[in-house]
Order: structure tokens, then C-alpha cells, then sequence
């Protein structure tokens, strides 16, 4: 059956038969910058209660704070701030960095801040940023197992981890990507439909492949007006996937995750959750709009 881990039965002489194992469902993936998303919303009243120079001191306080929190570390290393808009929090703030336990020090260091004792954590996304090697899977895979290598013995690993390393290498700019300088963003968590009729995990490493190239040529229709960032979040949140988009226009999100809902994959597997949507807001007007202005 598609996508299990059984051994195939081959033929190799009279009476004698050779159990091969199947190639592994799974592609390969690379990781590469630690991200995580946080909303917020604003306790508008106790902020208001405050006297203006309280007011003044906090917000000074707070710009030079994630400012110097936004420094970068590493390459790719960002913390970017967005204005939201609806019910869902009024801060969004988007952080990357090199690893898991480096965004746990931006969270203590944002705690610390007076400012964030007027902010209330509505939502937060963990996630690692990633690209699915799909192509590359499959031909290496088929190589190996041309060449009569088993999965999962050393010679398959080394060679696996030799192919991940040449792609990480070509690729860092992808897994420790800037986050586009677009006005607005839009982030939504998704998984890959598991039912009792449809289940993306039992389809082919082919069938797979080819739903996520035609799904992947819609979005290249829209480069020049989206970009994205895709992260990994199995085992990591509560769904599967993060996406990010950025752009100038907000109604460009719309047609672009409008016409992927027409595609295979996402018509039969996609399920997507909430969408967050925000306007870019730079450190330094973080005064502005705690005074009512953008």
C-alpha cells in the first residue's frame, strides 16, 4: 500500500527469494532559523491611566528595549514588529533566530520589559523555517537503491546526510531568510487533511511530489507580488505548518489563497486555521502608535 514501510518480495533465483525493503515515504527536509510568532493585545485602559510622562518614559523604554533585542546575533537573526488588525490582538511581533533556545531568551527578555505589563499573550507559534526536498528525494533514493543500498544502513545515511549538506549549503539564504521589508504580513497555521477516505500521509512519495510541484507553480505566479516563509512546526505546535506571507497590497493574499483553494492539494488535504493579518510598524513608531497614529 502506498506510503507504508513493508518489504517488497523480489525474485532472485528458483526457489530462492530476497525480501527488499521500500524506499522510506518520508522526503527529505531541511531546518534552518527558529521562529516564533507572538500576539498580543493591549490593555488600552490601564495605558490610558497612566500619566503622559509615564506614558513617555514607558514607550522610550520599550523602542530602545527591542531595539537592542532586534540587534542581530547571526545572520537572519530579526525581530519585527506589525499593528493587527481585528478581534484576534493588536501586536504581532515575528522573531528569527538561530535556535529554539535563543528565541526562549527573547521571551524572558521581553518579560522583563515594563512595557509588556500593559500587553496580554492572546496567541503564540513556534516553528522552524524549512523546504521539502521532494525532487531531491527522489532521486536520491533511486540512486541508492539502483546502486543496492538499503535504506537506513550506514552507507544510505552518509550518503542522505551528504546530499542534505550540499543542499543546505546552496540553500542558507532560504533557511536563514530577511524578512521581507513589505507593509503587510499574513500568518496562518495548516496540516494536510487526515481522514477516513483522504489521507495525505498515505499517498506516494510520487503522487505527493506532483500535487506539490502543480501547487508550488501557482505561487510562482504571484512572486513578484508575495513573498513567503515556510515553517515546520510537527512536534513543535499544534499544527503542522506555518506560513507567512508579505506584500504591499492585503487583497493579493486573498487571490493567491483563493486560487490555491482550486489546487489537489489543498482542496482535498488542506486545512488551514486562524489567519493573522498585520501592518508593518517599525521600532522607532512604536510611540506613534501607542499615541493612536501609524
Amino acid at each position: 500500500m502506498a506510503g507504508n514501510w513493508d518489504e517488497s518480495i523480489v525474485q532472485v533465483s528458483a526457489g530462492e527469494e530476497k525480501i527488499v525493503p521500500e524506499n522510506p515515504p518520508v522526503p527529505l527536509t531541511l531546518e534552518g532559523a527558529s521562529m516564533l510568532h507572538q500576539m498580543y493585545r493591549m490593555n488600552w485602559k490601564a495605558w490610558r491611566g497612566l500619566s503622559e510622562a509615564e506614558r513617555m518614559r514607558i514607550g522610550a523604554a520599550a523602542v530602545a528595549g527591542l531595539k537592542k533585542l532586534a540587534e542581530p546575533q547571526h545572520k537572519g537573526d530579526a525581530t519585527v514588529l506589525y499593528s493587527m488588525l481585528g478581534h484576534k490582538g493588536d501586536l504581532m511581533f515575528l522573531h528569527l533566530r538561530h535556535s529554539v533556545e535563543e528565541l526562549n531568551r527573547v521571551e524572558l527578555a521581553l518579560a522583563q520589559m515594563e512595557f509588556f505589563d500593559f500587553l496580554d499573550l492572546r496567541h503564540s507559534y513556534l516553528s522552524v523555517v524549512e523546504l521539502g526536498l521532494y525532487e531531491s528525494s527522489a532521486k536520491t533514493y533511486s540512486a541508492l537503491t539502483a546502486q543496492g543500498v538499503a535504506p537506513f544502513t550506514p552507507e544510505w545515511t552518509k550518503s542522505i546526510e551528504e546530499t542534505r549538506a550540499r543542499q543546505a549549503h546552496a540553500m542558507a539564504a532560504r533557511l536563514y531568510p530577511a524578512i521581507p521589508e513589505t507593509k503587510y504580513v499574513c500568518f496562518y497555521p495548516m496540516d494536510r487533511r487526515r481522514g477516513e477516505e483522504l489521507n495525505w500521509y498515505c499517498e506516494t512519495m510520487a503522487d505527493r511530489q506532483r500535487m506539490m510541484h502543480e501547487h508550488g507553480m501557482i505561487g510562482r505566479r504571484y512572486a513578484d507580488e508575495v513573498k513567503q516563509i515556510i515553517s515546520g512546526s510537527i512536534g513543535l505546535d499544534d499544527w503542522e505548518w506555518g506560513v507567512d506571507l508579505f506584500a504591499q497590497d492585503p487583497v493579493v493574499f486573498k487571490k493567491l489563497i483563493y486560487e490555491m483553494r482550486f489546487d489537489e492539494v489543498s482542496a482535498k488535504y488542506g486545512l488551514f486555521g486562524a489567519f493573522f493579518v498585520g501592518v508593518h510598524l517599525p521600532l522607532e513608531k512604536l510611540g506613534n502608535w501607542l499615541g493612536g497614529t501609524l
